[in-house]
């Protein structure tokens, strides 16, 4: 007995075909899709092309899916080819009983009922009793090719029309409740037609099948949208409009993207932006989402630019985190006020959704926005406290550990640079003037020498975490600009108590000195551990620590200190310094930029005279 087809595509929906292809093919990105030598037939150059549901070889002919692949590469048969896949899924095929074969007849009947249905409200359209229907259609600017195109139709205005139309095709009337579009009377009489006076938009699975539909009254009725129900054949969490069309679209290169409406999706294909697909009644859900990621890795949801936009973004944004990984993400269009996809193309013309499409931003940077929601222009301490604690609660969401520590970095980078740009002067700091040619050259880090000691790489990595302490408690106004750095190193105990203590404090004073923060420490209970991290033992200090250093010596020692521990973050903050002076052009900026340019250049000349040795 076959399996059932709803099984299969399932199975081929959640069988990643690149991962099964990549196990004995060696692939590269070709564009949205992937490329390889085919493994059927010797050559040279890539002819084997994988797509996000099949692939093809346009030297020999070779086509086929997930399953077939398995069957030709391995010598499989269809049945251990479908085991396989399977178990690697987590689905377990279904047993080939009675119960199981009438289940699939009866999917079947449904299919046949709501594509008979479908063909019904057709041809009603184009009937006079269909003519306000179409000339509303027609008068929201879709041509008739696009009308044809989405099978949009109309229902009639008389009750059991549809039900009398197709039961002289012996479709009977419990088989059009089952299927969605009959519903069965309160009050003990016969079914009655679900959709009634409207125009309908067929709903399609991902191979094309009418699954449901949505209806649109042209009257003053309630509400003025309603899709068909939850029934075996559809789910309102896991399909998406017009994604068999956008599977097509994303194939040829457009974008896919996620818009709000019916009248949004079909006007944007008929504009040229075929990739586009829309929710069912329902937040974006995770099902959909996975959808989603199978066809594109960056899916850009554009949502219209009020207060319902801004929560439907919210609500996304919050919904993806925990399905993040390195490979998969989303993006954020967002519309100007007052208008939606349809408006938009209708009034100005594809070029400006697509400016719009061009503006669409990261998923850190909304949800930055978002959570960042509710905080005053000027917040205080705690409500910054606050703040941090949710973009880093936010990050923790995402399983892959090496995506949330960029999250968090991104965030938190974010979140500095928001307090650089609005603090004030220390008190009694002089701003440099901003130079207009080659930036002076910096103190070297250490201007006197220092013991030299014999260290094991553990036992250096722990002098330099105390040294880079042990500058921030000797010069606390360095906070301000190497904090965001300082706040992610993994300081063994005391340090990560000196650390935690002493940003506390930074959040709870503007000013920013040595006798302030160790009264601080004092109160606190931690004298003896900042004391102990300003020693000379086991080694004395640099000069960088020293309380005579100067600002600039202690800054660029700081950061010196930081690139011996990592290399690759200090190049990436000279390159962001160097665009935050490029942008402000101001003293502080320039400062910032000089400690670490002189960290990198002396980095770069082999200087190691740091305590370590």
């Amino acid at each position: 007995m076959a399996l059932p087809p709803a099984f299969l595509d399932e199975l081929r929906a959640r069988t990643p075909l690149q991962a099964v292809v990549g196990r004995q093919v060696r692939l590269a990105r070709s564009g949205k899709n992937w490329k390889g030598c085919c493994p059927f037939h010797g050559e040279k150059s890539p002819s084997f092309y994988v797509y996000d549901d099949h692939f093809h070889c346009f030297g020999c002919g070779a086509h086929g899916d997930a399953i077939s692949f398995v069957m030709q590469s391995q010598g499989r048969g269809f049945p251990e080819a479908v085991e396989q896949l399977a178990a690697e899924a987590g689905m377990e095929v279904p047993k080939p009983t009675p119960e199981a074969a009438e289940i699939e007849r009866r999917r079947h009947d449904l299919h046949s009922a709501l594509q008979a249905a479908a063909a019904a409200y057709q041809r009603r359209l184009h009937l006079p009793e269909g003519r306000i229907a179409l000339d509303y259609l027609r008068g929201r600017g879709l041509t008739d090719a696009t009308i044809e195109k989405f099978g949009l139709g109309w229902t009639g205005e008389g009750r059991g029309a549809l039900a009398a139309e197709l039961g002289r095709d012996g479709i009977a009337p419990h088989l059009l409740e089952e299927a969605g579009l009959l519903r069965q009377s309160e009050h003990g009489g016969a079914p009655y037609d679900l959709f009634f006076n409207r125009v309908m938009f067929p709903i399609h699975d991902r191979r094309g099948r009418v699954v449901s539909f949505g209806g649109r009254t042209l009257g003053d009725g309630q509400p003025k949208y309603i899709n068909g129900p939850e029934t075996p054949l559809f789910s309102k969490r896991r399909n998406l409009y017009a994604l068999n069309f956008a599977r097509e679209g994303v194939r040829q290169g457009q974008v896919l993207m996620v818009v709000e409406g019916y009248m949004d999706v079909i006007a944007l294909h008929q504009a040229g932006f075929t990739g586009a697909v829309a929710p069912l009644g329902t937040a974006l859900t995770d099902d959909q989402l996975g959808e989603l990621w199978r066809l594109s890795p960056e899916p850009v949801l554009c949502f219209d630019g009020d207060a319902a936009g801004a929560r439907a973004a919210e609500r996304a944004a919050e919904a993806a985190l925990p399905l993040l990984a390195p490979d998969r993400t989303i993006g954020f269009a967002t519309l100007p006020g007052g208008e939606d996809p349809d408006t938009l193309v209708r009034r100005q013309g594809a070029k400006a959704f697509t400016a719009i499409l061009a503006a669409a931003r990261p998923l850190s940077a909304v949800l930055f926005d978002v959570l960042r929601a509710g905080l005053t222009a000027d917040p205080t301490p705690e409500q910054r406290a606050a703040f941090r604690a949710r973009l880093e609660a936010a990050a923790a969401r995402i399983p892959d550990r090496s995506l949330a520590g960029e999250y968090r970095a991104a965030l938190l980078d974010r979140f500095f640079a928001e307090r650089s740009t609005r603090r004030r002067p220390l008190p009694g700091a002089r701003a440099a003037k901003p130079g207009l040619g080659r930036l002076p050259h910096a103190p070297l880090p250490y201007s006197r020498p220092i013991a030299r000691t014999t260290f094991t790489a553990d036992a250096a990595a722990a002098e330099r975490e105390r040294i880079l302490t042990a500058i921030l408690l000797r010069h606390p106004e360095l906070l301000r600009d190497v904090e965001h750095a300082y706040a992610d190193l993994p300081l063994p105990s005391p340090l990560s108590q000196l650390r935690a203590t002493l940003l506390a404090w930074a959040e709870s004073t503007d000013t920013l000195d040595f006798g302030g923060l160790m009264s601080h420490l004092s109160h606190s209970g931690l004298a003896a551990e900042a004391v102990q991290t300003l020693s000379a033992v086991p080694v004395p200090l640099p000069a960088c620590a020293a309380p005579d250093a100067m600002p600039a010596e202690a800054e660029a020692g700081w950061w010196h200190i930081f690139g011996l521990m990592h290399r690759e973050r200090l190049e990436e903050e000279v390159v962001a310094a160097s665009r935050d002076f490029a942008e402000r052009a101001d003293g502080a900026a320039q400062r910032r930029l000089i400690a670490l340019c002189a960290a990198r250049d002396a980095l770069r000349r082999g200087d190691q005279g740091e305590a370590d040795g």
